[in-house]
């Protein structure tokens, strides 16, 4: 590649968020508030929340993205504060700052094209590396440890639950019997003997859907999805909102059903005689369906194309 078009890239990596005006426009913040962008990345969400004149705490557990956004926002001074964590400890990270309360979230889930982009980091299809796809470096689990170890009905589960694979039981079969010859270490080995199973069917590369799941499973991106949004709503004062940016149907799944159970008066079970009021209401959903983003963002930002925004405002 020559060095003129890996800095394009570089450009593009870095500089696209994805729906980032409409996410600003939502959230709505109010100038000196206190906003958490709870997957800071690059810092372009962050960016577009100080330009209008919040503050913002940026949390990241990758220390490359603390790197690239510490970078991108020093302009905004004492209006940024940059701390490497998972949303799912912005309890603790709040307390450190000294905020009981905040005036918005957002929240891009996934995996970011900078870690695509990275061989080494393990998240390519395309590009051989190394089986890690830990978005923390200082965490232990990769999953190259997942595809040496796991049972084949572990494996199975894992392919189908989180993957959503439909030849999730061949898949797991087959990794179990080769891995016996030969552990699978780097990310194209295990991507060709996916390949050879399943075969190949249209643009989407067969292996896809097995990468998701085992990035999923490294990085328990359910469960901090799940702790994240408990903690996070918590926090959030009297009028002020949360966005949420999925890229997946099981990631929009739990956004969409924390929101409606935290949002709705009444709740009801076979068991009950009639509905009961809804103790847990906190929420009011904004956008009762996902904002996606148009043709010409996606045109522009093929990382796009799948993503949802659903944002909700927390109740006095």
């Amino acid at each position: 590649m020559l060095e003129e078009e890996a800095q394009e890239r570089e450009e593009f990596i870095y500089h696209r968020p994805v729906l980032v005006r409409e996410a600003v426009e939502l959230l709505a913040p109010r100038a000196g508030a206190l906003v958490l962008d709870a997957t800071c990345g690059g810092g372009g969400h962050s960016e577009a929340i100080l330009q209008t004149g919040a503050d913002v705490l940026a949390l990241d557990q990758d220390p490359d993205a603390i790197a690239e956004a510490t970078k991108r926002l020093k302009e905004f001074g004492d209006h940024v504060t940059l701390r490497k964590a998972n949303f799912r400890h912005a309890d603790r990270v709040l307390g450190e700052v000294g905020a009981e309360q905040i005036g918005g979230a957002i929240l891009d889930l996934g995996v970011s094209s900078r870690q695509l982009e990275n061989a080494e980091r393990g998240f390519s299809l395309m590009r051989n590396g190394p089986l890690d796809m830990r978005m923390d470096p200082a965490t232990e689990k990769t999953a190259g440890a997942i595809i040496n170890s796991y049972s084949e009905e572990d494996l199975t589960r894992l392919f189908r639950d989180l993957g959503e694979e439909p030849a999730a039981r061949r898949i797991a079969s087959a990794i179990v019997k080769q891995r016996k010859v030969a552990q699978f270490r780097e990310t194209l080995p295990l991507a060709r003997a996916i390949e050879k199973i399943v075969g190949r069917h249209g643009r989407r590369h067969p292996a896809t859907q097995v990468f998701q799941a085992l990035r999923m499973e490294v990085n328990d991106e359910l469960g901090a999805l799940e702790e994240g949004l408990r903690v996070i709503t918590d926090r959030l004062e009297p009028g002020a909102r949360i966005a949420v940016i999925s890229f997946h149907s099981l990631e929009d799944r739990m956004v969409k059903n924390f929101l409606r159970d935290r949002s709705r008066e009444y709740v009801d079970r076979p068991e009950w005689p009639e509905p009961r009021e809804n103790v847990a209401r906190s929420l009011l959903v904004i956008t009762p369906k996902p904002i996606e983003p148009g043709e010409n963002e996606q045109r522009f930002n093929p990382r796009a194309r799948s993503a949802k925004l659903r944002v909700a405002e927390k109740l006095g």
